[in-house]
């Protein structure tokens, strides 16, 4: 019962509150993935993620299977990496789907405020998706900022590939995409998750 192992466990419900564990199977224990510090507080933040988005008790299998694949990943080193700009991108990618799963993706299609399907050239997390150069100007500063094509490539492409293939993007992008899922997962669920790596 250590962490980042995945387990059947066998559970008896007593008169409180607390079940007993009655027996436990190990599953997947992710060795590889133990045996390196930047994997293991990879792993550790894409737990806490989904401790803060899915917090209730409620089951979420799909959120679950994510999970299982970004150990997965992690556990074998391969795409998305665990450091630099990889692994920056393979976390980022984790966390749009993440933000799907839970209803929350950024509105990318179309200009959140008017509609617009071209021109897309700022984002705004409290309106929650990408605006256009029209609407882009009478949004404060504080609470939106400009996109570069390659962030905005970067978050259509993540949210429409596996999580084994996150497209690459330079810092710049990536750094730009990290605030839009903070900005906009602070402004429409008031969570806030440690920094993608």
């Amino acid at each position: 019962m250590e962490p980042f192992f995945r387990l059947q466990l066998d559970l008896h419900e007593g008169r409180g509150e607390l079940l007993t564990v009655t027996g436990a199977q190990t599953i997947e224990a992710y060795p590889h993935l133990r045996a390196d510090a930047r994997a293991i507080d990879a792993a550790a933040r894409a737990c806490d993620a989904v401790g803060r988005l899915f917090e209730t008790g409620e089951p979420h299998p799909n959120v679950f299977n994510l999970l299982c694949r970004r150990l997965s990943l992690l556990d074998a080193g391969a795409s998305p990496g665990v450091s630099g700009a990889a692994g920056r991108a393979g976390a980022l990618a984790f966390r749009l789907k993440l933000m799907l799963a839970a209803g929350l993706a950024p509105q990318l299609g179309a200009c959140a405020c008017c509609g617009e399907h071209e021109h897309l050239v700022g984002f705004s997390g409290a309106s929650g998706g990408v605006v256009c150069d029209a609407c882009w100007p009478i949004y404060d500063r504080s609470v939106s900022f400009a996109l570069d094509p390659d962030a905005y490539g970067f978050m259509t492409e993540a949210l429409g590939q596996p999580l084994a293939a996150a497209p690459d993007a330079p810092e710049r992008a990536l750094g730009q995409v990290e605030r839009a899922i903070s900005e906009t997962l602070e402004h429409h669920a008031n969570v806030r998750l440690m920094p993608a790596a």
